[in-house]
């Protein structure tokens, strides 16, 4: 008999054999299947055994086929439940950081209500730590699409999940863009109609930057200050390499120094205000692929044309889009490669120093840890 086992309310089903049914060695196979579904749990155990020959009672033909069946529907009906959870989480999570981001930009263009850059900065990163805060139960709340390839990577998230966890992410983006745009957007008609602004002109950045970004800053727009594509793309990669670099290490139970996982989405919140605050200027600090293209897409849509995609200095793909990809493969190949053999090294120097075992990534990849054999780095966490 055969039974999986859970919590919740159970659905049976019986499967009976015939007489005609063995394997290739005579043995009998499964006589009985008693399954139960439990719709709100997350795990499913088996247990089972084949009786002994010559003939059970009830035998059907290739009973072991059917009984693979059975579980693989009952795994995918599983699967399927959690897919919803990720995919819901992630579209949540990203539109809560754009939308709090992208209006604060909007009331600091139309109303001049923040008195300086770490003001917006700070808005920023308060809706990043909500956001984590609200959705890592159900998706481990990446909320950016870079962040998603890092941990893929660095094996902390298993590939499979990274075109999904991609589509909810911009979806969310996209999502808070329109509301940003549903909630201001009289007051950026009237805005344009009292500075003279044409939508979709090349001077229409200063309204469309409510939306997507652009470098140089259109807020700091001094005569002698100019971006070149170059240097966008580099600011752009190297501050998503800094950040992804900080999440790797804020959550890794090897650093001794890192936050308890109460605090951590503080901490991330911090490390992208302390980015912006220092980026903007620049770029006005993307890092989140989903964050510049969700929001952008709804501005294209809205009548700002080009100037919103390809921008009036084009480029937006490859300092928006591809240079936060190169930042977190970056950190990754760093983190993977570099910090995770210098901190498992250091354990067998100093094993007392504080590594958290059940919650390192790294100690569980290490291959040189004193009586231990390599495992397979666990993703419960990330399916």
């Amino acid at each position: 008999m055969c039974e999986i086992t859970g919590a919740g309310p159970p659905i049976n089903a019986r499967v009976q054999t015939t007489p005609e049914s063995r394997d290739a060695d005579g043995r009998a196979a499964v006589s009985e299947i008693a399954a139960r579904i439990h719709p709100g749990g997350d795990f499913i155990e088996l247990q089972g055994f084949s009786p002994a020959y010559p003939n059970p009672p009830y035998l059907m033909r290739r009973p072991l086929h059917m009984a693979k069946t059975f579980i693989g529907a009952v795994r995918k009906h599983m699967v399927t439940k959690q897919f919803i959870a990720i995919i819901f989480g992630e579209m949540l999570g990203t539109f809560i950081l754009v939308f709090f981001g992208t209006a604060m930009v909007a009331i600091a263009v139309l109303f001049q209500a923040a008195s300086g850059l770490v003001q917006v900065a700070l808005v920023w990163g308060i809706g990043v730590t909500l956001a984590i805060y609200a959705t890592r139960h159900l998706s481990c709340a990446h909320l950016n699409p870079a962040v998603s390839l890092g941990m893929v990577l660095a094996g902390r998230m298993r590939p499979r999940l990274l075109i999904p966890y991609w589509i909810a992410q911009l979806a969310g983006a996209v999502l808070a863009g329109a509301l940003v745009l549903l909630i201001f957007g009289s007051s950026i008609t009237s805005y344009e109609a009292a500075h003279g602004i044409a939508r979709g002109s090349a001077a229409s950045v200063k309204t469309a930057m409510m939306f997507g970004e652009y470098f140089p800053n259109p807020g700091f727009s001094h005569p002698w200050f100019d971006v070149s594509i170059g240097l966008a793309m580099t600011v752009e990669a190297v501050a998503t390499f800094l950040l992804v670099t900080m999440i790797f290490l804020l959550t890794e139970g090897c650093n001794v120094g890192r936050p308890s996982d109460m605090l951590a989405p503080v901490f991330i919140g911090a490390a992208v205000m302390a980015l912006i605050a220092v980026t903007a200027p620049f770029t006005q600090t993307g890092l989140n692929p989903a964050r510049d293209f969700g929001p952008r897409l709804i501005a294209w849509a809205a009548g700002w044309g080009q100037a919103a995609i390809p921008g009036p200095k084009g480029g937006f793909f490859a300092v928006y889009m591809a240079s936060p990809m190169a930042g977190a493969v970056a950190a990754a190949a760093v983190f993977r490669w570099v910090i995770t053999p210098l901190m498992t090294a250091k354990l067998t120097v100093m094993p007392t120093c504080g590594c958290d075992k059940d919650q390192s990534q790294s100690f569980r990849d290490n291959p040189a840890r004193a009586g231990s054999r390599r495992r397979r780095p666990t993703h419960a966490n990330n399916d």
